[in-house]
């Protein structure tokens, strides 16, 4: 799952001017980039018509005109580094679809540990693979102790990616996608905003949850576990869903433990890993690129 080609080459972006600086600090994914870095953030996902003077979108036909192999070979990758005070900066990776840009993006909370890890840049990619614009912030530093730095972080985070999107002159909500403790971190998110910047969640395997906040969160939200995983107790996950109502959505996969889905370690692992994957990629798809999508007449 997730595996594309090594060797890729780095180029830096230019600086953007805002908040974030673009730093030409180079990685070493396990996947390919396409340049020269465009943008084509406000491209919408689907076939473009002008009827009546105006221009709308039919999201028909999209699936069978762009398969993700052909995709997953234009997408953008850059570091970044967010904020203003050199002392206090986050480093950040961010992954742009180009062939098949959707004009939505999402911020990618990772687990406590896992930023450098290369499943979850590969996960990264694979998200932009299917048109999305993805944020993926160190965030954690492997630790906890440290909440109110980590809800300024990610604020910051928040921030950076709104005011891309308004440069751009889109408005639209983003999504959010945590793993593990940024799975956890998703819904102390999602119950602080509100519904202000965000009109969509997944939580995958989240740890250190408190389900008293769940009544807060006013955003559907997927939920992921497997019953196996001591870390993320399955009975906390049914005291999130039924705390959040209507609209939110758990999911368990029998026999899988933590970190299946990013990092399946047999086969089996490999097909629920897969099917898990689809599923968050629809559910990110009906709640921010459907909902966007004005159908032609």
């Amino acid at each position: 799952m997730g595996s594309a080609t090594a060797g890729a080459q780095w180029i830096s972006a230019p600086p953007t001017g805002r908040s974030g600086r673009r730093m030409g600090i180079p990685f070493q994914p396990s996947f390919r980039f396409a340049f020269p870095i465009s943008n084509n953030i406000g491209q919408l996902k689907g076939k473009r018509e002008k009827k009546g003077g105006k221009l709308c979108y039919s999201a028909e036909g999209v699936k069978d005109e762009i398969d993700e192999e052909e995709a997953c070979e234009l997408v953008n990758g850059m570091e970044l580094s967010i904020g203003e005070e050199a002392h206090h900066s986050i480093t950040a990776y961010l992954f742009k679809a180009v062939k098949n840009n959707n004009g939505t993006a999402i911020l990618l909370l990772t687990d406590l540990f896992a930023f450098q890890d290369s499943s979850i840049r590969d996960f990264a990619y694979r998200l932009a693979c299917n048109g999305f614009n993805v944020l993926l912030p160190n965030i954690f530093h492997g630790d906890s102790s440290e909440e109110q730095k980590i809800v300024e972080d990610i604020g910051a985070a928040t921030k950076w990616l709104v005011d891309e999107f308004s440069a751009a002159g889109i408005s639209r909500k983003l999504g959010i996608v945590g793993f593990g403790y940024g799975g956890g971190r998703v819904i102390d998110v999602l119950a602080r905003d509100q519904g202000s910047y965000f009109s969509i969640g997944a939580s995958l395997y989240g740890t250190e949850v408190d389900p008293s906040l769940a009544t807060k969160v006013e955003v559907p939200v997927l939920l992921i576990s497997g019953d196996n995983d001591t870390l993320c107790p399955v009975s906390v996950m049914k005291d999130l869903e039924k705390g959040m109502g209507d609209g939110s959505k758990l999911v368990i996969f029998g026999g899988r433990g933590h970190g299946f889905v990013h990092k399946p370690g047999s086969p089996e692992e490999d097909e629920d890993a897969e099917q898990a994957f689809l599923m968050l990629r629809n559910w990110l798809h009906d709640g921010l690129v459907a909902t966007n999508i004005e159908p032609c007449a």
